[in-house]
């Protein structure tokens, strides 16, 4: 199988928000040819209309793509890597209209992929049809620090110094590094995706500090959501949270650095607690709270994040009361069913499967009976 790398790798960024504009512009800085696809006519008209994205922040400078598009047929099929960079909630939807264009040969990466990303996107490819050979793969968290105010302009705050990668199944890791180690030498290969996926910062720091500020989200008042939200309360609940993940991750034998250690490793911010290190994170300094709790922070971070976590805790047999606290405070308060509308072991492909079988499932794609 042929494999371009390289400058002449050709990349298709799937998302024109603050993560996809950051990293289109990006690689196209690079001397990456880039094109991204968007469903919003507005953004996609901005930046052909410009003709690129222009960075600033802690890179500065015009990221010239080949063009942006409201059409995957436009984006997909001429791409050596299809970098799908948007909310968790449009994955399947992605997966649906991708399985027809997809082609022998590339890679796919869910970036980030949240808990179960490249699981779910594998299952709806299955379901879909889609026959073509590609290498699937998902990150633990988007590299950037960023916000895109206005097409065409995004601004990187920060990038981190340390991101794992997991193909699915894990026997990928290897190619799909061979495409992301060059505009992306910081991103390491996890063993696999339930350590890229387990270790997903967003479960831990975003949907328990939402819920637990409801008072000042509420409020008319401007505030800094980890700057004035990570309270110390807060900051150790969160550690609590953080405590059942790690043990969720050690039953399936992955190894994984508490939130705390995360921090230090991603951004080098360090401190004695978890409220000590988000205020050393400098990337971190301008970032708004919400003003609703109709945010991403719950809608996305709870079934697509804490939701297939808790799945799996349980499932495991771990005790898991933070976890559930904060899924079932998210639906009394949202008064949503976040559960049956998330990522189920059923969405991801691992209803009926045991410890071993799954472990056996993500790192060879072997399905063992039950599965």
């Amino acid at each position: 199988m042929m494999q371009t790398t390289g400058k002449k790798c050709r990349w298709a960024i799937l998302g024109g928000g603050n993560g996809g504009q950051s990293a289109a512009g990006h690689l196209a800085l690079m001397g990456y040819p880039v094109i991204l696809y968007d469903i919003f006519e507005e953004t996609v008209a901005a930046i052909n209309c410009e003709g690129g994205i222009h960075l600033s922040g802690v890179v500065e400078g015009f990221g010239e793509l080949q063009g942006a598009t409201t059409k995957l047929e436009h984006a997909v099929p001429t791409a050596d890597v299809v970098m799908v960079i948007t909310p968790a909630l449009a994955h399947a939807e992605i997966a649906r209209g991708c399985a027809p264009l997809l082609r022998d040969g590339q890679v796919v990466v869910l970036h980030p992929g949240a808990t179960g990303g490249a699981l779910e996107f594998a299952q709806v490819l299955r379901e879909s049809g889609c026959r073509a050979e590609v290498s699937l793969a998902e990150t633990n968290s988007l590299i950037y620090a960023c916000r895109s105010t206005r097409p065409a302009h995004a601004t990187i705050y920060g990038i981190k110094h340390d991101l794992k990668v997991a193909a699915l199944p894990a026997r990928d890791n290897e190619r799909v590094l061979s495409f992301l180690a060059d505009p992306f030498p910081q991103i390491k290969a996890a063993r696999n995706v339930l350590e890229t996926s387990l270790a997903n910062p967003n479960a831990m720091m975003h949907p328990a500090p939402t819920l637990l500020n409801t008072g000042r989200i509420e409020s008319d008042q401007s505030w800094l959501y980890y700057w004035d939200g990570i309270t110390p309360s807060i900051a150790r609940f969160v550690s609590a949270m953080d405590a059942e993940r790690l043990a969720i991750a050690r039953a399936l034998d992955v190894h994984l650095p508490s939130i705390l250690d995360w921090y230090g490793q991603a951004y080098g911010a360090h401190g004695k607690d978890l409220k000590e290190a988000v205020r050393n994170n400098s990337a971190y300094a301008d970032i708004q709270g919400q003003h609703s709790l109709e945010t991403r922070y719950l809608l996305e971070d709870v079934p697509l994040g804490l939701v297939p976590m808790l799945a799996l805790g349980e499932a495991l047999g771990v005790r898991v009361p933070h976890l559930r606290t904060i899924v079932d405070l998210a639906q009394l308060l949202l008064q949503k069913d976040l559960t049956s509308t998330g990522r189920t072991l059923k969405r991801l492909g691992l209803e009926g499967m045991d410890r071993d079988q799954i472990v056996r499932f993500v790192e060879t794609g072997e399905r063992g009976a039950g599965g």
